[in-house]
This record gives C-alpha cells, structure tokens and sequence, in this order.
C-alpha cells in the first residue's frame, strides 16, 4: 500500500546522522511502503546518501524527496552504492529460490529460529518520523508506543497526529488521557479491516515484530519516571523484551487465528513455560509454525472423502517414528489416521496393502472419546490409547510417540474439540430447517465461523505441539473442549453464539412485535424491552435460538443484564477500544473463577493422604442388603410403579397425621426380632439348607502374577479414592465449623438457626410431610428444572470451600529414642564413677 501525505518538518524527527541541509525545505514528501503488501519503494533522492535511509526487512521503507528539486543527472549517481543495491537484490533472489526449491518437510532442527538473523533484522527495524505529540496527559509515550502508533497509523492511510486528533474526538477525555486506550485504536483500526479466518499479515516477518512491538507498547505506554528514550531497536535489545499475559491476551485475541479469548491465558502460560513472559523469538517462533500448520493442510490430499462430502483435513497421523495402532480383539493394525472438520478415518495397512477406511462421524449427539488402556493378551500394560464411539462403531486407537509423552494427549483433544464444537451448533445455534437465519444478516454463516473457531484451535495446539510447549492438559487450549467444563463456562458459550450467529436485522421479525429503533440498540432498555439478546455493534441473537437450558441461569441473567453497558469505541464486535467485547468479558470472568477452583482444588490436593487397601468384593457384598434397599426406595422416588409409590406415600401420610410415629420404631424392633427368631426356628428344623447366611464371592478369573498385581493396584486406587473423598469432606466440615472460611461459616450459621426457627415454631409433623412432599416430587417435570438449578447452586458453594491444613510430621522411631535416653543415662553413670 503506498501512500503520499505532506508532513510539517516541524513534527519530523531529525536524526543525528542526518545532516541539517536535508531538511532545509519547509515541505518534504513521504513515501511510506507498508508492511501489507511488503514493496519496496523508489529510489532514493540524489540529495541524500545511500546510508540516510537504509532499506529496512521490517517491511518499511522511507523516501524522502525535494520538491523544489525534481531534476537529476546520470552524474549523481553513485556506482558503488548501485552495485552494492544489485548485489543484494541477486542474494536476496538466491536466497528465495533455495528456500522454494528446499524439502517442504524440514527437520526439528529447522524449526528453530536463527536467533542471528532475528537480531539483525531488528536493527534494521524503520524509526518512522514521528508526528504524533508523545506528551499526553497520562505521561510522555514510550518508544515502542510512537512506532506502534504511528506504523498502524500509515497502515490506515492516516499520520499518528491525524489519528491521534480522531480519537480524541471520538471519545471523552478521561478515555483519550490514556495512551493504552490510543495504541489499541490505532491497532484495532487496522485489524478491524480484516475478516479471514486466519489474519494474511501473520506471514510477514515485518506484522509479527509489529505485533509484538504493539503488545510491549500495550504494557508500557509510556516512559517511566525520567529515564531517557530507550533505544528499542538496538542490537539485542529487542531480544531482551519479554511480553506480560494481559498485554498477550489483549492483542493476540484481536489477531484472528492467533488467539482465543476463552483460552489465551492458557496459551500464554504454553509459550512462556518457566519464564515470566514471552520473548520475540518464542513469538515468532509460534508465529511461524502456525503458519506452517495451515499452510501444510492446503498440501493434505484427501479426495476420496473431501469432494463428497466437503470436508476439510485437519491432521494426519501417520509415520514410521510415530505409528497409529489400531487394537482390536487384542490384535494390533497399523494404518493411517485422518482428522477432518466432521469425522475421523483410520486406513489400517494390511499384508497386501491398504484396507477400506473406517469412518467415525464425529458430528452425532453421541459421540464421545474417552482415555483407556491397551495391551496384548487383554493386557491394560500401555496407557497410550483413546477409545471413539460413535454409534454402534467404535475405535480403539493407540498412539506410539518415541520422544514424547503427549502425543495421545494432544490427539484427545483435536477429537475431543470436534465433538464439543457440534455439540455447541446443536445446543446454542438455530435448527438446520430455521428459516429465520435469513432474517439476521450473516447468520446463515453462523455455523461456518463456530468450525472456523475449532479449526483455528486445533491448528495453534499442533504449533505447539511442533515447540513442545503444550501443557499437561493440551484441552485447556481448544476453547469449546474447554469451556464445557469450566465454571462460568455456558455464559462464555452463550457469548460464542452471539457472536457467531448476531448480525444485522435485514427483516421484519415475526416473532417479534417490531423492529427495535436502531437508537435504542444499543443501550440496555432495549435489550430489557426485548427478547432477543444484542451484541456491542448492535447484533441481534434471536430468543427462538436460546434453546440451551443454561440461559436461564442465574448466572447468564445477571451477565446480560449488564453486558451492553459500555465506555469505549467500537470498531467490531470483536474489536472494542478501551474497553471489552462480550466474549471478553465472559473469558474474564471465567478465567477468575478457574483461578480459586485451582486454589481450592490445591488444598484439596494437599490433604489427600494414601490410605490402606481393603476387599473390594467384600464389602460389597456385606452392603448388598443395604444396596438393594436403597435402589428400591430410589425406584418409589421416581414413581416407576405410580400405584405403589401412591401407596406407599399414602401410609407414611397417614402415621404422621395420625400421629402413630411414636410406634414406629417399636413396632419396628418388634419386627425384627421376629424375623430373627423364625429364622433361627427354620435354620433348626433345616429347612433353610447349610449355606444360608454365608458370605458368597466370586472368585477372580485365571490371571498371571503380573495380572495380579494390576488387579490389586486398581482396588487398592479405589478404596484410597474413596478414603480421599471422605477425608476431604470432613476437612471441609472441620473448616466450616472452625472459621476457616469466615463467608462460609457465615452463611452455614445462619441457615441453622433458621432451621432451628422453623424447628420450633411449625410443628415437627408438618415439617416431615413437608419434607417428604420434597423427597417424592424431585424427579416430577414441573419441579426437575428448579431442583436442578437449586443441586447446581449447592455443589458450587461446596466446592468454593477450601479444605482445612494437614500437616505430617515426619517419622518418630521411638524404640530408637529410648534406646538413645538410656545410652545417655548409662554414659551419665559411667562419666560419676570415674569421677569418684
């Protein structure tokens, strides 16, 4: 893009190599090449040397130019400077070729960046003229902010003082007296203007260094106390730089294809690992390899499937040092394994040759993925395997990886990301049959941008899998896996969809009573005044789309109640200037609240001790009895036999209005000891039989000792876990009773002495058949969604309470303690007779 504006030289920057006659003329024109197309522009004036302006790899070239003096002769040219340009236009083209004509697979070795190259690149970053005023009222703009600025601004067509004075005008003071707030607009401003799915300037070296210069300009925008403008362009400097998590989740989130922001956090603590933020050579290093990914799925040649039923390939899995293992009836195929936007294909390698493909659709409601084991012999020795269903047909994969451990991990969840992306479109997108799409501009593409959302996630884990930088739970880095179960997670779906599905009204609604005057869009009266939910730009997500239970919630209520109030400019509904979009604020919330579900689940973590193990089979039949009690009872709770259960409640009814339940219990007793003394007559006249009242289990079938081994670990990890949950139960009790939480213990105290006041005033019959009522009703359809509402309310606030300290001492041998008393005693004799 080539652009020409006049420049007052009294907002030029001169540099010190330049000499002042290059600046005598009151009026110079710029020619600024920017980074969007990657041109280089014309030659430079005679008036300048070769070294004035030196051309730049950042994408940025500067030509100044007299206009009082056009003219020039062949006499002015310098040779040397003219074979020097030449011979690096032939080495640049050198260079070209080879990288075109290299193996498009490279080696590990290759995928590292040349931390050399980088840094010479660097210094030959453009310090563009500035023109924008750095004194601003929150403090003088730090170096990285003026080129940040100012770059953006020419990508825009606009100088940074023009850019500058229309924000200013668009916004109220105290948001432009924030230079933050300015470094996003200029940068928004330009992103805004693109809706690829994955933005084209992420192939430029000169956008990704101008990315990370915006994102260390978002964290530092202006020089801090008296300190002198940093040379940020210097040697190595820039290498130094190291980017903080919210100036990462701010900026990458607005670059589609290169964040999420349900998920960016997560992709920040990928990329930093132990270190306290990101470099630029990890940056671009990501950068890179993303592009990589997508470049490479043009390459995929899968037409046997693709043209039928447009499908688009996401990955393979398929190579002799990483081979994909099919188990079945504890035999072992290898093949090739194939990931697409709608199904997985597994391509077993027989004898002969290639077998017929198996086809999973991944796109049905009851598809599912889940961890297991494998081995030979039945033999659950590998923990390297996934077991997908979908249907009737199921697959049992198992991935080799011989240099790592996450291969299977990071396979989970590409499939697992798949299956959640659907079964978000069937939860939170219209009905394929909805006609109603076409009343909304763009909803129709609705579902095209949720698949673009997935496939742009799965593409950054397998970046990160080309670093190895994944984390130990690559799922937290594909945002619809993610959010199925993170708290606050719905609220961030129902945001999703809003923004997926919202647009334009471009039809009168018929569900609707009128169309909503646009000047009431955006405010939120009229989001309350109407039935359908409004996005930052005034998109409508329509109230017959809202078929998920979830919103409903206390929790979606309260967010859209208040989800419109806004501050800031709003150039798209993905991009918003000093403040957030709807998405972004969701993530944030559910990023807050992951923060104390970690903290509180680390607590738990720590009070966990291992206990002892048990007889599995044992206790389970000794508490058959009780089991099958419990199941019958549970079977009059949900009304199986509506006659019996009507009985039953009919009884229990008529003992307490009758006011018999001070018999119960002895006529309860007396039955029992009935039943015992019958049974003692019948066992002595034998008619009862010799195994009556043993303990009868089954025996473990035939297995070898290493079977054993396996079978008694598996028992001993249950009965622990269960003595875990126990353990953490009471721990939570014991805070709650001793202030651990003083919320907590508040709001527990005062519901008993609630209890305790109905207790005492409502009679205690009343009170059971109140209870009862309850008991018997919770499964009945007109009270299902508020006991359901009510349970999900309850499990919340037990799992917000932080388990009390353990502490273990360490290991007191107390033999040894008293051996070592009276070793000392009988030294302390010995030592008094030699005295005497």
């Amino acid at each position: 893009m080539l652009t020409k504006f006049p420049v007052n030289t009294s907002h030029v920057r001169v540099s010190s190599k330049h000499s002042a006659a290059q600046y005598h003329n009151p009026k110079v024109v710029l020619n600024i090449v920017c980074c969007e197309k990657n041109a280089s522009s014309s030659s430079d004036s005679p008036n300048s040397s070769s070294s004035s302006f030196p051309p730049d790899r950042f994408g940025f070239k500067l030509v100044g130019q007299s206009l009082r003096d056009n003219n020039w002769k062949f006499n002015d040219i310098d040779a040397n400077a003219m074979q020097e340009s030449v011979n690096h236009w032939l080495s640049k083209t050198r260079s070209f070729l080879s990288e075109v004509t290299s193996p498009l697979a490279k080696s590990v070795h290759d995928r590292r960046p040349n931390i050399q190259n980088e840094s010479e690149a660097m210094e030959d970053i453009l310090v563009v003229e500035q023109t924008v005023d750095s004194r601003t009222a929150g403090g003088d703009l730090s170096e990285a902010a003026i080129i940040s600025i100012e770059q953006f601004s020419r990508m825009n067509g606009l100088t940074g003082q023009k850019m500058q004075k229309i924000f200013k005008a668009l916004v109220p003071e105290p948001v432009y007296n924030d230079p933050r707030n300015l470094v996003e607009y200029c940068c928004f401003r330009f992103l805004s203007r693109n809706s690829a799915e994955v933005h084209p300037g992420l192939k430029e070296p000169a956008f990704q260094r101008l990315i990370f210069i915006t994102m260390l300009a978002w964290e530092n925008p202006c020089r801090k106390g008296k300190e002198k403008q940093a040379k940020l362009l210097e040697r190595n400097t820039f290498q130094r730089k190291l980017v903080g998590e919210e100036a990462f989740v701010r900026i990458a989130s607005a670059i589609s294809g290169v964040a999420d922001c349900p998920t960016a956090h997560n992709l920040f603590k990928a990329l930093a690992g132990d270190d306290e933020g990101i470099s630029f050579s990890v940056w671009s290093t990501y950068i890179n390899e993303l592009v990589k990914v997508h470049e490479g799925r043009k390459s995929y040649q899968f037409e046997e499937f693709s043209h039928s039923s447009k499908e688009k390939v996401l990955c393979l899995g398929s190579s002799r040092k990483q081979p994909v293992i099919r188990w079945e009836k504890n035999m072992a195929w290898p093949g090739k394994l194939t990931l697409t936007n709608k199904a997985l294909y597994f391509e077993a390698v027989g004898l002969v040759g290639e077998r017929s493909a198996i086809r999973l659709d991944l796109t049905h409601s009851d598809s599912r993925v889940e961890r297991t084991k494998v081995g030979p012999l039945g033999l659950n020795l590998f923990d390297s395997a996934i077991s997908v269903t979908s249907g009737p047909e199921s697959l049992v994969l198992e991935f080799v990886d011989l240099g790592g451990e996450m291969r299977r991990d990071v396979w989970y969840a590409f499939i697992n990301e798949v299956i959640a992306l659907y079964k978000f479109i069937r939860e939170y997108g219209p009905k394929d049959s909805d006609q109603s799409v076409f009343d909304i501009y763009g909803a129709h593409r609705g579902k095209d941008k949720a698949i673009t959302h997935a496939v742009n996630a799965i593409a950054r884990l397998q970046a990160l899998q080309f670093m190895k930088r994944t984390l130990d739970e690559p799922s937290k880095l594909v945002q619809f896996s993610y959010l199925q179960n993170a708290p606050y997670g719905d609220v961030v779906r129902q945001t999703l969809a809003v923004n997926c599905w919202g647009g334009p009204i471009i039809k009168k609604l018929e569900d609707s009573d009128s169309e909503l005057d646009p000047n009431l869009r955006h405010s939120v009266e009229a989001s309350e005044s109407s039935n359908h939910v409004f996005d930052v730009d005034g998109s409508v997500y329509l109230r017959k789309w809202m078929r998920s239970p979830s919103w409903g919630s206390n929790a979606s209520l309260a967010f859209w109640k208040n989800a419109l109030t806004r501050q800031g400019v709003v150039l798209s509904k993905n991009h918003v200037v000093a403040d957030m979009n709807l998405v972004e604020k969701a993530a944030m919330t559910c990023r807050d609240k992951c923060q104390v579900a970690e903290k509180t689940q680390a607590t738990i973590d720590a009070a966990m001790i291992e206990g002892i193990p048990s007889n599995i089979d044992l206790f389970k039949e000794l508490v058959l009895p009780l089991t099958v009690t419990a199941r019958n009872f549970e079977r009059l709770r949900r009304w199986d036999d509506p006659l019996v259960t009507a009985s039953f409640l009919g009884l229990l009814y008529t003992l307490i209005f009758r006011n018999l339940l001070s018999y119960t219990f002895p006529v309860t007793l007396m039955i029992l000891a009935g039943g015992m003394l019958l049974l003692k007559g019948l066992k002595e006249q034998g008619r009862l039989g010799r195994f009556f009242g043993k303990v009868t289990i089954h025996d473990q079938p035939p297995s070898n000792t290493i079977q054993k081994i396996i079978a008694l670990k598996e028992a001993m990890g249950e009965v622990e876990k269960c003595l875990q949950d126990v353990n953490i139960a009471l721990l939570k009790m014991r805070s709650i009773l001793l202030a651990g939480h003083p919320q907590i213990t508040t709001e527990v105290a005062l519901v008993l002495l609630f209890g305790s006041t109905i207790l005492l005033l409502v009679p205690f019959k009343y009170t059971l058949a109140f209870v009862i009522f309850d008991l018997f009703t919770r499964e009945l359809k007109f009270r299902r969604e508020m006991v359901m509402a009510f349970m999900s309310f309850l499990k919340e606030r037990w799992d917000a309470v932080p388990a009390a300290p353990v502490v273990v001492l360490p290991y007191e041998d107390k033999e040894r303690d008293k051996d070592k008393k009276r070793n000392k005693q009988i030294n302390k004799v010995k030592s008094e007779r030699n005295q005497q």
